[in-house]
């Protein structure tokens, strides 16, 4: 067929965009094919009339009215013939892309990404407002952590928000201030506080961010960029505070949470 997809990109609009290099113009009647791989179901689209003889083609779907599950679909061609896979150059990632996605309040996330063997998919999840963590590390004493809010729907502007960082384990909790600008949080917390609390000095702690305007908690995590499985990828150093070791992890569904204590794991 003769296909590259060279730009792939879902807008704000939840409208996937393709640019492609073809070597003929796509025939009357082709269509787009979305395949789910957990459940095989497919998804089918007109891509309109014959174009004249040209290098490249763009195409838009509208992926909101496709009633998409939730997982990763496959994209292909399908002409007069067999559908074919369609192949892609284009990495699919632009953190600055995925965070202005973001700022919008959702339900659903779309994102549009390469596959390793070098083919077009898409990634669709369901959506809730949460702080996205982009650092965190440990400094005199306290536990500090930045990111940025998303699926929020609060402006990207200098605003400040009222905000405190929680930090809960079974019935305790520690509270602390914290800095909220437009979407971008910075939260500190004191260790010995932590310690405090926990009158066995080890469990695992859930941390959440309540901001002024957000009707929830926000849970802390790490879901807009593309590293999956953060708990085996991404490690921090650990602290001793008195003697017991502190470690931030991530959970297997990529939340972030404080292991305090020797042979602390978190779920």
């Amino acid at each position: 067929m003769g296909v590259v997809v060279t730009d792939a990109e879902v807008t704000l609009a939840d409208v996937l965009s393709l640019k492609m290099a073809i070597q003929e113009p796509l025939a009357a009647g082709t269509q787009l094919v979305l395949r789910h791989r957990g459940s095989g179901a497919e998804r089918r689209v007109m891509l309109g009339t014959p174009g004249r003889r040209a290098r490249e083609a763009s195409v838009a779907v509208s992926l909101g009215p496709l009633a998409l599950l939730p997982g990763r679909w496959d994209a292909y061609l399908q002409q007069d013939g067999p559908r074919t896979r369609m192949q892609s150059v284009d990495p699919g990632f632009s953190l600055d892309r995925l965070d202005a996605y973001a700022l919008g309040r959702r339900t659903m996330a779309y994102r549009a990404y390469r596959t390793r063997n070098g083919f077009l998919a898409i990634k669709i999840a369901e959506a809730a407002p949460v702080a996205d963590v982009r650092a965190v590390w440990f400094r005199e004493g306290r536990f500090e952590v930045t990111g940025l809010l998303a699926y929020t729907g609060l402006i990207d502007d200098d605003q400040h928000h009222t905000a405190r960082l929680a930090l809960r384990h079974s019935d305790a909790q520690v509270i602390a201030t914290a800095t909220v600008q437009g979407v971008r949080f910075h939260a500190a917390l004191s260790l010995c506080d932590v310690l405090a609390a926990t009158p066995d000095s080890q469990g695992v702690w859930e941390p959440s961010l309540e901001v002024e305007g957000v009707d929830e908690p926000l849970a802390l995590g790490a879901s807009l960029d593309d590293v999956e499985g953060k708990r085996r990828r991404v490690h921090y150093p650990a602290t001793r505070i008195d003697g017991v070791p502190i470690k931030p992890s991530f959970t297997a569904d990529d939340q972030l949470r404080l292991e305090v204590g020797p042979g602390m794991s978190a779920a």
